[in-house]
Formats: C-alpha cells, sequence, structure tokens
C-alpha cells in the first residue's frame, strides 16, 4: 500500500484544513464571549445558555444539520438574507461546511476557556486593579496571559473536533468533491467503493496522525498552565 498522496487526495487534505482553520477563526472569540459569561458574570439564566451552548456535545449531529438547514437553507429569511448580502449562500458550499464544524467545535472550545477562566487567581486581578490598572489594563496583563494555556488548548481541541466533523456536515454541506468533501466524507465516500481499501487507509492514516497531533499539542499547553491545573479540559 503505498502512503503517497494523489493530486485528488492533496486537496481534500487542504479542504479539510481550510475548514477547520476558518471554523476557529469564527469560533474562537464567541467562545471566548460565551466563557466569560458562563465564567464571570452573574446574568439571569446562565443554566440555560450553558445549557444550549453544550447541546451540540448530546444532540446528534445529523440533527444539528438539519437544523441548520431549517435555519440557513436556501428557502428560509436567514438563508435568502445571507445569499443577498454575500452573493452566496452557505448550504452545499465549504462555507457550509466552515459553520457546521464552528458550531460542533464550540461547546468544547467554551468548556476548555471557561476552566481556565475558573482557575485565574482573583487576588492577582485585584493587586493589579489596586495599582491602578484599569479594566482592560487588568485583563489583558493578569487575565489573559493567565487564561492563554486554556485557550490555546481550546484552539487546538476545536481544530481536531472540526477535522472529525461529519454528521453535521454532510446534512448541512452535502458531499460535494472539491467543495465540502472534507477527510470524513471522503473516507465515507471511498468505503463505498468496492477496492479502496487503500484510499480508506491512507485518508484515515492523515486524519489520525492530524487528531493525535492536536491532542498532544493540547496536553503539552495545559501542562505548561502548572500544576497540572485544567487537564480535565480533555
Amino acid at each position: 500500500m503505498s502512503f503517497s498522496l494523489s493530486p485528488t487526495e492533496w486537496e481534500i487534505v487542504l479542504l479539510s484544513l481550510k475548514v477547520s482553520t476558518v471554523a476557529i477563526l469564527v469560533d474562537l472569540p464567541l467562545a471566548f464571549a460565551l466563557a466569560w459569561v458562563l465564567s464571570r458574570s452573574r446574568v439571569p439564566g446562565k443554566i440555560v445558555l450553558d445549557a444550549i451552548v453544550h447541546l451540540p456535545l448530546v444532540l446528534p449531529p445529523v440533527v444539528t444539520g438539519w437544523i441548520l438547514l431549517l435555519t440557513l437553507g436556501g428557502n428560509t429569511f436567514l438563508g435568502a438574507l445571507i445569499e443577498r448580502t454575500f452573493g452566496a449562500g452557505l448550504i452545499f458550499r465549504w462555507t457550509g461546511a466552515a459553520l457546521a464544524a464552528a458550531i460542533m467545535a464550540l461547546p468544547l472550545m467554551v468548556r476548555a476557556i471557561r476552566l481556565s477562566l475558573d482557575e485565574v487567581d482573583r487576588r492577582l486581578e485585584s493587586a493589579a486593579r489596586t495599582l491602578g490598572a484599569g479594566a482592560w489594563g487588568t485583563f489583558a496583563s493578569v487575565t489573559l496571559p493567565l487564561a492563554m494555556p486554556g485557550v490555546l488548548a481550546a484552539v487546538v481541541l476545536g481544530f481536531a473536533r472540526s477535522i472529525g466533523e461529519f454528521g453535521a456536515t454532510i446534512t448541512f454541506a452535502s458531499n460535494i468533491p472539491g467543495e465540502t468533501r472534507t477527510l470524513p466524507l471522503a473516507i465515507y465516500t471511498a468505503l463505498q467503493i468496492p477496492g479502496s481499501e487503500s484510499d480508506v487507509a491512507r485518508l484515515a492514516m492523515i486524519s489520525v496522525l492530524l487528531s493525535l497531533a492536536a491532542l498532544v499539542i493540547s496536553e503539552m499547553l495545559v501542562r505548561r498552565s502548572g500544576h497540572g491545573k485544567g487537564r480535565h479540559v480533555l
């Protein structure tokens, strides 16, 4: 069995990396904002918000994709609005695959960042304010650096989750070669073709290596956070 990739397989790998990268870039500010609200605020209904954020973790991914179809499909108000605004919709496009991956990765990212924020020593923030730092100064000089290992771990975990996303993607964005066929969908497609065992093995090996690398990097970042705190993120 040869492990050299064909041009089509390289295209699949690059598309998977593009989809996952965009998903994480979309998720990161939203995940941080949600984690901050869940960790620091006293807004009413926080339990409900927490449940909604983590819902994709327990819902079948196909259901998440179906909900995306109902809300952002071409015949819906939001879908038509997006198509008019940007000249193209999300459904059956790589941007739709990125959105599906972002939604599936969001709970993991929020959880990792929230745990990191919970572990920040509030006395250090109080000391910074006592020394004259404002709210933004305290955040930039104390809170964010202390929470950074968790933020980086969230990025890596979210990336790994996005690379492996299947159910919501195939339901919302379909399985279109060169447009939405990411690694998991390519493996699924190859499994349907007799005699494609070597193709499946190559693509599966790439998927395993990417996910393993992400988890190793995440563990290294968590260890660097000191005292082993946040290991329960995984």
